[in-house]
């Protein structure tokens, strides 16, 4: 493994600290039923110990504090994390604290959860594996690692094309990975896969465009690809049209697992 480019973690910092606001308002990331089916999913007991990996605006970690547990978001970037500590306080959780940090050297030195999560994140790391073995290195045996993310296709050059379409829109996409790697990760890192739970988001194209703060140069090219995917089917992304609006979908994957592994 080779941890992330400094320049890299730089695009991170500058993407998130800009589309920080934007991001935090889109109604997909902040969807109360679908953090609420996130939560539903893990089970987490009462008073269990959550880490919430590239925390963002929170949401997630919001959802399980929510429920009982005792939280920590942890995130690159300080903008999403001040919006993050506002919501906090607006909902009064005392059991919920956010902390600036990364993910491919998470700062605790031994297991200290029973629950790390992370989503919507690992598309955005140069080394997907260095983060998940970081997750499992500070989950306790026995306890739970959860990824929700992108994934593409089983297909190396659809997957390329719909990688592309994210990469323009959005410099610090580095590359969602199809199912098939995605849970090869997870065995990698002494994780047992108990549970895949796929579905799919419908993504308007300009609000899409708009909540990154594309480059007009950029969204030009993304429009022209979405175009030939629409005519040709070369992503699985499926482009469509509803009066000329352009919309697509995006498949994403939820796997839960448990640390069988003492590392």
């Amino acid at each position: 493994m080779s941890s992330s480019s400094p320049d890299h973690k730089a695009v991170v910092r500058q993407e998130f600290t800009q589309q920080a606001q934007t991001y935090a308002a889109n109604p997909l990331i902040r969807n109360q039923d679908r953090l609420a089916a996130l939560v539903q999913a893990v089970h987490p007991q009462p008073g269990a110990r959550v880490l919430d990996v590239a925390t963002g605006p929170g949401y997630v970690a919001a959802a399980f504090a929510e429920v009982g547990c005792e939280v920590v978001g942890l995130d690159l970037t300080p903008a999403p994390l001040a919006l993050a500590e506002q919501m906090r306080e607006a909902r009064g959780l005392t059991n919920l604290h956010f902390q600036l940090g990364d993910a491919e050297q998470i700062p605790w030195a031994s297991p200290t959860f029973n629950i790390v999560v992370s989503r919507y994140a690992l598309h955005h790391c140069e080394d997907p594996q260095r983060v998940l073995t970081e997750m499992a290195r500070v989950c306790h045996f026995q306890g739970m690692v959860v990824i929700q993310d992108l994934i593409v296709s089983e297909f190396p050059a659809r997957a390329a094309y719909q990688n592309r379409l994210e990469q323009l829109r959005d410099t610090s996409h580095t590359r969602a990975l199809p199912l098939s790697e995605l849970l090869a990760l997870f065995t990698i890192c002494g994780l047992e896969v108990e549970k895949v739970i796929t579905n799919r988001l419908t993504m308007l194209l300009e609000a899409w465009l708009a909540n990154a703060h594309t480059s007009p140069e950029r969204a030009s090219q993304v429009r022209e690809l979405i175009e030939q995917d629409e005519q040709q089917d070369l992503s699985g992304t499926h482009p469509f049209r509803d009066q000329e609006m352009v919309s697509f979908y995006q498949r994403i994957a939820t796997v839960i697992a448990r640390k069988i592994a003492h590392r």
